[in-house]
Formats: structure tokens, C-alpha cells, sequence
């Protein structure tokens, strides 16, 4: 790839983040009566539009795109559509939306959508066979044909590459001697892959998938490659709290996030963070933690607002 042009590179620090984000610690007797220190690390402060690991994976990907068009994928719901979105519109960046499910391309655009189109985000529609296949070098060239974009820079699904990889390792870093476990919600593998390769040694990094299926070890094993040559890191999966799959927030889920909410006045989105939150308590609560564990929860976005 060119090195990117100094002329059209996006200046990042003109949309001033705040890093390292705050690492704040609630007092929570489901954690202090066995013993443990519970932090959140409040990277959902980071920026206001531009959320948590969404800054660390797309501020290095918006670099290197050097004032090309963004392209990127994800469902009807992703945040990761629109966060790409809200930095296009910050900015001055075109963008585009590749959305799984050509079904959706003739119904009224649900309110995730509607806030990508409103933020200039061009939306195209591929059928759920071509979105699984996305990847795939013939295909990905057929989308972007379609699309219209030919000559975008392509960020893949959930911004999960090894330059967002990369980007998360100061997250790890950011925590170095703070934690003893260092726990964080997973979609595509990108953060966990980071966040371990930060860490100092001895520190531990807990995965929670929001997807059930069983496929991210693998891939963050394949991310980690890409991104530093091998493995790094001390890190597991612990993937019973993903409550059914993506998107999938039932009742208990959404009683527990209000009563966490109420317990300490932290805003907590429902599709990552609670499912994280919630695993954290179940795990506590099993003794899955020797007394004296100071554990860091990343809060990796907010909830959305329509």
C-alpha cells in the first residue's frame, strides 16, 4: 500500500479523544464480598460519536484510507456501521455501508440505519450468501463493483484488521499493572486480540463473545498473527453469556443492565457491555476468581440513542 499523502491524511487529533480513557472503580458488593476489586475502564468516554474500541480500530484504518472512500460491512444494527459513518461525517470522509441482507434494501430503514444514511453514509444491500462469502477476493471485487466503489479502502466487518489490532494493543497497554484480568465483550476478535498483546506479564485477558458459535479463538489466534507475526499474550474465551447470539438482549439481560445502571450511574449498552457485565457477576458468584483478583471490565460503547 502507498504511504498515504500528508495532504489528504485526516488529522485525528482535531476531534481531541480522551486517552487514556478513565479507569473508574464502583463500589459492588457482588464483587467485595468474595474478596475482588471490580474497575471499568470508560472507553465509552473516549469520544462522544466515536465510541470505545471504535476509536482504537478505526482511527488507524481512517489514516491509512488517506481521503479515500471508507467501505465497510455490517448487520441491520452494527455499531460499527455507524461509527464508520460518524467519522466520515467528521471528517470529510465518504463512506460507505455494506449491509447484510438484500431484504432490507425495500423496508423503511430501522433507526441504526436511518442514523448512518443521515451521517452521509451510502448504504448497499447484499444478499446474506454474497455477505458470508465477503472475504473471498472475487467476491469482495464484485461487491465493490456494485457498490460503486471500485477504489475504496475496505475496512472488514466489526473494523477487525491488523491495523485495528495494533490500535488496540494500547488499551492493554493503557492497563499495564492496574488489573489482574482484564475483561472485554468480543464480536469479531479485534479488541481481545489487541488488549492481550498489551498487557504486561502476568496480567490475564478475558474474552466474553456476544455471538455464540464457538469460531473466535480461531480467529483471534489468526489476528494476532497478522498483526505482530504470532501469538501474544495470556488470554481465553469464556463464551456462556452470549445470551443467544448477537442482538439477542432478553429480559434478564436488560433487568440486570437497568440494575446496574441504577447501582452506579454508568450507562450501559445492551448488545456488548452488559452481556460483559453480566458474565462478570455469574463468574464472581461461581468463585471463578481467587480472593484478592482485581478485575477491569472494558466498556466498550454506549447505549444507543435514537
Amino acid at each position: 500500500m502507498p504511504s498515504p499523502d500528508p495532504d489528504t491524511t485526516p488529522d485525528l487529533t482535531t476531534l481531541r479523544p480522551r486517552l487514556p480513557s478513565p479507569l473508574q472503580e464502583p463500589t459492588d458488593e457482588r464483587f467485595t464480598r468474595r474478596g475482588l476489586r471490580l474497575l471499568l475502564k470508560r472507553d465509552d468516554l473516549i469520544h462522544p460519536e466515536l465510541i470505545g474500541n471504535k476509536w482504537r480500530k478505526l482511527a488507524p484504518n481512517l489514516e491509512a484510507a488517506a481521503g479515500r472512500t471508507v467501505l465497510t460491512f455490517g448487520g441491520a444494527y452494527s455499531n460499527h456501521l455507524r461509527a464508520t459513518a460518524a467519522a466520515g461525517r467528521l471528517l470529510g470522509l465518504p463512506t460507505v455501508g455494506v449491509v447484510r441482507g438484500q431484504e432490507l434494501a425495500d423496508r423503511p430503514l430501522n433507526p441504526s440505519l436511518a442514523r448512518c444514511v443521515a451521517d452521509g453514509m451510502r448504504l448497499h444491500f447484499v444478499d446474506r450468501s454474497t455477505y458470508r462469502r465477503k472475504s473471498e477476493p472475487r467476491t469482495l471485487a464484485a461487491v465493490l463493483r456494485a457498490a460503486d466503489a471500485r477504489d475504496a479502502y475496505v475496512v472488514p466487518e466489526g473494523g477487525s484488521n491488523a491495523l485495528a489490532v495494533r490500535g488496540c494493543r494500547a488499551l492493554g497497554e493503557e492497563l499495564r499493572g492496574r488489573a489482574d484480568v482484564v475483561a472485554v465483550a468480543c464480536g469479531t476478535g479485534g479488541t481481545l486480540a489487541g488488549l492481550a498483546a498489551g498487557l504486561a506479564h502476568g496480567q490475564r485477558a478475558l474474552g466474553v463473545p456476544v455471538l455464540k458459535g464457538g469460531f473466535l479463538e480461531e480467529d483471534v489466534r489468526r489476528l494476532q498473527t497478522e498483526a505482530f507475526g504470532g501469538p501474544r499474550g495470556d488470554w481465553r474465551l469464556e463464551d456462556r453469556f452470549h445470551f443467544g447470539g448477537y442482538a439477542r438482549t432478553p429480559p434478564e439481560l436488560d433487568a440486570f443492565a437497568q440494575d446496574f445502571e441504577q447501582r452506579h450511574a454508568v450507562p450501559v449498552e445492551r448488545l456488548y457491555v452488559a452481556k460483559l457485565l453480566y458474565g462478570l457477576v455469574a463468574l464472581a458468584e461461581e468463585g471463578a476468581f481467587p480472593r484478592g483478583t482485581v478485575l477491569a471490565a472494558v466498556v466498550t460503547g454506549a447505549p444507543f440513542s435514537e
